[in-house]
């Protein structure tokens, strides 16, 4: 089943308390335990979408996908252009991680840099957006 999940930056350096004007939205098949569901997306691929938004840059519009390698045989990443290599942000792990409210995960941006961020809402696909998601 497909669910719209929100991430925040977590608590770091730049940001003590967090921010919640840094993250992504996600729109991904999630298992009953909560984890990205490879199969699902394989069967539903065009449906999962991502959006990055940033201050002070231009949200960026990608679709997630899955790439054989990495840790654990499998590499899940935000790409913003299928077409040029090299703008993909790899998710660390996020085979194993559980896309939880309150749950944490670490993403790569472009530059290889991790940023850790706050599952802050998770919830089936065309559900309406909550006051604490925006």
């Amino acid at each position: 089943m497909l669910h719209h999940i929100t991430l925040h930056l977590a608590r770091c350096k730049e940001f003590p308390e967090g921010s919640a004007r840094h993250g992504y939205e996600i729109t991904a098949p999630l298992d009953g335990q909560g984890r990205l569901d490879q199969e699902e997306w394989a069967r539903q691929r065009t449906h999962c979408r991502v959006r990055r938004f940033w201050p002070n840059e231009a949200d960026r519009q990608g679709v997630l996908v899955h790439r054989p390698g990495g840790a654990g045989g499998a590499t899940w990443m935000m790409d913003y252009n299928q077409d040029r290599p090299g703008d993909e942000e790899a998710g660390y792990r996020l085979n194993q991680h559980r896309f939880v409210e309150g749950e944490y995960v670490t993403i790569q941006d472009e530059d290889e840099k991790p940023h850790t961020f706050e599952v802050v809402a998770v919830r089936p696909a065309g559900h309406p957006v909550t006051a604490k998601e925006k």
